[in-house]
């Protein structure tokens, strides 16, 4: 493989990385209003989630997906779902801080155990056909004619990009956390209400 075509594939994964998307919402969510330790099990989920997708984008497994609408419906409307139901989850939730007891309604959530927040991530990716449309569409491109061993290659450099990406951003949010927790209802119910509008463009979007 060439350097001009690794060096061309990590640029276009660092900026599929790095462009603000459902991903980087959960993560800055979860790391502002959790903490950071669960940012990371999201982050780990995430890369879970893409990881599965890679390797059936890989063995061909996601070209039955982009070949089957209904096959991608389904992912697609499972994903919608599951994003609309953590959005109303969290904003029944805002909603209900309001009549605890005033000490207790600016005090951030419990922190849920990494696997929770591992399977957040997980199901996120998972429930979401476009990961496994990205990758079957995009490393065919860098990959060299009869060497289908550097997929593993170029998909190592993906995740790896993003595993360093996200700390970053949950540094970076770790730092503004303190501040915006003053905020902590109305982060809380953005944030919840773009889940849901990120749910239903979701189920809106067609291939």
């Amino acid at each position: 493989m060439s350097t001009t075509a690794l060096l061309s594939f990590t640029f276009v994964a660092l900026l599929t990385v790095i462009t603000p998307g459902l991903e980087t919402l959960l993560v800055l969510r979860t790391a502002l209003l959790v903490g950071r330790r669960a940012a990371m099990g999201v982050v780990v989920g995430s890369t879970l989630g893409c990881l599965v997708w890679a390797t059936a984008g890989l063995v061909g497994l996601t070209a039955l997906l982009q070949a089957s609408e209904l096959a991608y419906d389904i992912v697609r409307w499972l994903g919608a779902g599951y994003l609309i139901y953590l959005g109303a989850k969290a904003l029944w939730q805002s909603f209900f801080s309001r009549h605890r007891h005033p000490a207790e309604a600016d005090e951030p959530a419990p922190v849920p155990s990494v696997r929770a927040a591992v399977r957040v991530g997980l199901l996120t990716n998972l429930l979401n056909p476009k990961p496994g449309v990205f990758y079957l569409s995009l490393l065919p491109q860098f990959l060299p004619v009869g060497q289908p061993a550097w997929g593993g290659v170029l998909v190592a450099i993906h995740l790896g990009i993003g595993l360093l990406w996200f700390p970053i951003v949950i540094t970076a949010a770790g730092r503004a956390r303190a501040f915006l927790l003053r905020q902590r209802t109305l982060l809380d119910r953005l944030s919840a209400s773009a889940l849901i509008a990120f749910g239903l463009k979701t189920a809106a979007d067609a291939r």
